[in-house]
């Protein structure tokens, strides 16, 4: 059994330490997801959530309760399920500085004086989900937060801003322990 526990743990250490800022996600990333070894079964415990939820409330965003609908639009349009929480980050300190009443975290639809409402945020993450899959990596081809940026934001920068709240997302759970899973062998 100990041989196990140190060949997860040696995995969990590879993926976490080799990750690149990718819009699509083809496979779980092996912090949030925990494969546990129960009487011969694997079984896969999804804490996703529960990390976003957890670094939405650290900086008090009304996003917090939403973190399950930032995963589920992530795996329904195969993006990274950090991506749209990071844009949050930066376009509005996650969703602390947005127009009044608009559930706009994204910047999405804003420049100048338009901007562009949602009716709540589950309906602004499910939307920016769907379009930044449909508009701009099916039809526009991007494949990571670089390429989508370029389309996405004026600012050269802001790609460089995504990824790093990506990084910091991704390194939740390992800075708080009660993020981290224990393991029953």
């Amino acid at each position: 059994m100990k041989k196990y526990l140190i060949i997860l743990i040696s995995i969990l250490f590879l993926g976490i330490t080799s990750q690149t800022a990718f819009a699509e996600e083809k496979a779980a990333v092996t912090s949030a997801k925990v494969i546990l070894a129960s009487a011969g079964k694997e079984q896969t415990e999804d804490n996703r959530a529960k990390i976003l939820k957890s670094f939405f409330d650290e900086h008090n965003s009304p996003l917090s309760d939403y973190a399950d609908d930032f995963v589920k639009q992530a795996d329904k349009y195969n993006l990274d399920w950090k991506l749209v929480a990071a844009i949050s980050g930066v376009e509005s300190t996650f969703g602390l500085a947005i127009p009044p009443n608009s559930y706009n975290g994204w910047g999405w639809g804003v420049y100048g004086d338009n901007v562009h409402y949602f009716n709540s945020w589950d309906d602004g993450i499910e939307t920016v989900s769907q379009g930044l899959r449909e508009q701009y990596m099916d039809k526009w081809g991007a494949t990571n937060i670089y390429e989508i940026g370029s389309l996405y934001a004026a600012s050269p920068a802001w790609a460089s801003h995504v990824d790093n709240y990506m990084n910091i997302i991704q390194d939740y759970s390992l800075r708080d322990e009660k993020n981290i899973l224990s393991l029953s062998l």
